[in-house]
Order: C-alpha cells, then structure tokens, then sequence
C-alpha cells in the first residue's frame, strides 16, 4: 500500500520501505519532529513496531513542538494547558525516509504533527511552510532554496573555539580537525550534496555549503544538516555551534538563503530577464519588493533570538538596513544576476540559530506578498547599500520584530494567526528571562567600584 495523508502521498509505499530497511539492517527508526527552534525531538522506534506508528500516528506530547529554547513549557501557547497536556500524533512524511549514516543500524522518519481527530497542529514548522507553499502555488511557481550555514567548533570542556586567529579559507585550518571531513563524506549519503567547505572568518568558524531543492525538501535537509552537523562533532569529541553570535569579539553565524522561483506554466527561472539592465525579471523585482516591504516582520523568523541582534552591524558582512543591490553583501537582498538560469535572490538575513522551516517561509510569504502587489523596489544604489541612508534600518532587537510581526496583518495572515500566536507567546516567555537574568558584563562592570 501506499501511505496517503492529509493530501499528501509518497513515492515509495510502506511494506516497500520497511522490506528495504530490513534487508539493509536498519534495526531502529527515528520519528523525528522539528520543533518551533529546529531542533528534533524524537522517539527511537524498533522496527519491528513502525508500522503500527505509521499507519496510526505516534504519540508525543502535544505542548512540545511549543516549547520555549529552554524545553520550558510556556502558558497560553495553546497547546498546553488548553488541551489539558494532551497527545499529539505524529504521522511521518515517508518521502522524508533515510537511513543515518552517523548512526549505526538507524532510520528517520521526518513527521507532521496532528490531535487525535486529525486536526493539524498549526504552529508547527513544517505545516507553517505548507501553508505559504500552497499561496505560492495559486500564483503559478515553485520555489528553489539553497542554504548557506556558518558554525563554530568549540573545544567542548572549556567552549572555546579550535583555534585561535582569522584565517579564512586558509588550507591548514580547514583541515584542523576531522569533523569537516567526516561531515562532507556522510552528508551526501541522506541526499545532502556538500558543493563546499571552508574555515569562515572566525577562530573555529566554518561554512558547508550544499545544492539547491525545492522548498520543502530544502528545509527538511536544513534541519538534517544542522542536526547532524552537531552530532557528528559531538561523537569526534568537539562541540558544534549555530548560536548566532557565540563571542562578542568575533564573527557572527549566518543561513544566507537563496531563493529563485520557477514557472509551473513554463519550467523556466522566472526571475531571469536577459534583457533587463540587471538580468532580472518582473517578477524578481516585485519578489524583492515584497522581501523589503516585509522585513521587520519577516526578522522574527529570521532572528529569534536576542542574541542574533549583535550580528546586524555594518561592515560585517551582515545588513544593517532594508536594502538591495546586485551583488552587495552589504545588502539585505543581494541579486545574483547570472542572466542565465542560475539568476536568484539571496536573502542575507536569516541568521545560523534560525529554523529552516521558519526562515524559508518568512522569505517566501514576504515575497508572495510581493507578487500580489506588483510594487518595484527602490532603485539600485551604487556603492555598498550599507552606507547609504535612504534604506530605513532594520529592527535592533526581538521586541521590536516581534512587534512588527503581530502589526503586519498580511505577512500574519499568510502565515497563520495560530502560529503567530505561540510562537510570538514562547519568545516573549524567552525575552522575559533574559531580561530578568544578570549578567556577566553587569558584575564586571559595577560589582567592584560600586
């Protein structure tokens, strides 16, 4: 049989998968759920007993997709005490099926979250990227995404980084430890196909980077790569990053997404205008505007933490304003116009701590937004966009973004009230500890002279 839920089908059915699973000596399964963070929660199945689970649903607690960064379960985020702590199931995407090549004689199985009577969880990633998807594909496109991810490595006794220094793309210190060696020899085996790995800018900074997928897929690799990134360093004996600014004197972390968009009419990249003075389309145009329009909301999703605000400063490589330009790093939407097929967009803020699920569907809802608008950006600036003062400034701190978010009823709407509700309920839970914790910079700053 092949499993059919909620719409969705897959390639290959279940008695094929669990057949080849066996005769390849997988003995356990991960059903795994990305969380509000990207992280996975999961339960260990033998396999013996995942047919049962995916036909009927697995249960999990309903409140943990909601949970705040600390696995703090926060009040009113719907899904706690409202439903008297209830069950979600968990119903796997079987086209999400890999085997874990970090992992010995295992499985995974990337699942959507649903109550008993198949209401879905609506504030779940990967439900919060299908809804933006479907408004995508009323419009007559698909979306392409790539993803850039920068991390530290960090000795795991003392949290420092490997080594010392700035040596970017130097030789000697991409090669310092194994984890980027093992991580381009494993990734390719669940799908994910590394086309770089390099030292970053920062002492143990490092950026992998992989192929371009269609939306969905993007995401699901997105959250694979970032999991088993941390795995992986783990089982050498280092410690893996995402946090987006670990050390105040360094580089911060950053999830550079590439979008492009293809026409279901034609097949063809509906963003290359051979013809156009920067080689781009329309279309492409009225995507950026959308993007620029919607940044302040859209930044919740791209920085949702109060850390990732101290990487929004000028000349590092980060924007610091709601700007674009062709092939200016400075700027927030940089174009990458090739003038051939490979012409796209690259949206500069999604920071490394970011979900995938969330930050793709951040750019994508803004840039459908922009598509039904028809609006043009500003023109191209010369000189870095950076420095020039006619760009409004990006929001400085989660508050801010979290206000805009709840203000911009477009981009909420597209999004879903649901979400918006617990997701903005569990950072303002998180803001709220952070505010009230004291921190190192203060006890240094006045504990002594005062």
């Amino acid at each position: 049989m092949t499993i059919t839920h909620k719409g969705q089908s897959t390639a290959i059915s279940l008695d094929q998968l669990l057949a080849d699973w066996e005769e390849q000596g997988i003995r356990t399964v991960l059903f795994e759920l990305p969380d509000m963070h990207g992280v996975a929660r999961s339960k260990l199945i033998p396999l013996n007993k995942v047919r049962g689970y995916a036909e009927k649903g697995l249960n999990m607690y309903g409140g943990t997709v909601a949970l705040d960064s600390r696995s703090f379960v926060v009040p009113g985020t719907r899904y706690n005490e409202e439903k008297n702590y209830a069950d979600q199931m968990l119903i796997p995407d079987l086209s999400t099926a890999a085997v874990v090549p970090w992992l010995s004689g295992t499985a995974r199985l990337i699942c959507d979250a649903y109550w008993q009577d198949g209401t879905p969880l609506h504030a779940a990633p990967r439900h919060v990227l299908r809804r933006v998807l479907a408004e995508l594909d009323k419009l007559g496109y698909e979306a392409v995404i790539g993803l850039e991810y920068e991390f530290y490595l960090l000795d795991p006794m003392t949290m420092t980084p490997v080594f010392n220094g700035l040596h970017i793309f130097n030789t000697s210190r991409n090669l310092a430890v194994p984890v980027t060696e093992r991580i381009v020899e494993l990734m390719p085996q669940i799908g994910i196909d590394i086309i770089t790995a390099n030292c970053e800018y920062g002492p143990g900074q490092f950026e992998i980077n992989y192929g371009a997928h269609s939306a969905l897929h993007a995401a699901d690799l997105g959250f694979t790569f970032k999991n088993g990134v941390k795995m992986i360093a783990r089982q050498l004996g280092y410690h893996a990053t995402f946090m987006t600014k670990p050390f105040s004197d360094q580089s911060a972390s950053g999830a550079h997404t590439h979008v492009s968009l293809v026409s279901k009419a034609t097949g063809q990249n509906a963003f290359l205008d051979a013809d156009d003075p920067h080689g781009l389309s329309p279309t492409a145009y009225y995507f950026t505007q959308g993007m620029l329009k919607h940044a302040n909301a859209a930044m919740a999703l791209m920085a949702p933490t109060p850390n990732c605000y101290h990487r929004f400063v000028p000349h590092h490589f980060a924007p610091s304003n709601i700007s674009w330009g062709p092939e200016d790093r400075s700027a927030m939407i940089r174009a990458k116009n090739s003038r051939d097929e490979r012409t796209h967009l690259e949206n500069r803020l999604p920071t490394a701590l970011s979900n995938p699920y969330l930050s793709i569907a951040a750019v994508i809802a803004a840039g459908v937004l922009g598509l039904r608008d028809q609006e043009l950006p500003p023109a191209a600036v010369s000189g870095l966009a950076e420095e020039h003062s006619e760009f409004p400034p990006l929001p400085t701190t989660l508050d801010e973004a979290l206000d805009a978010l709840e203000r911009d009823d477009e981009f909420r709407q597209l999004l879903g009230d649901e979400f918006v509700e617990v997701f903005t309920r569990a950072k303002r839970s998180e803001l709220a500890r952070f505010k009230a914790h004291v921190t190192d910079w203060e006890r240094e700053e006045y504990l002594e002279i005062y």
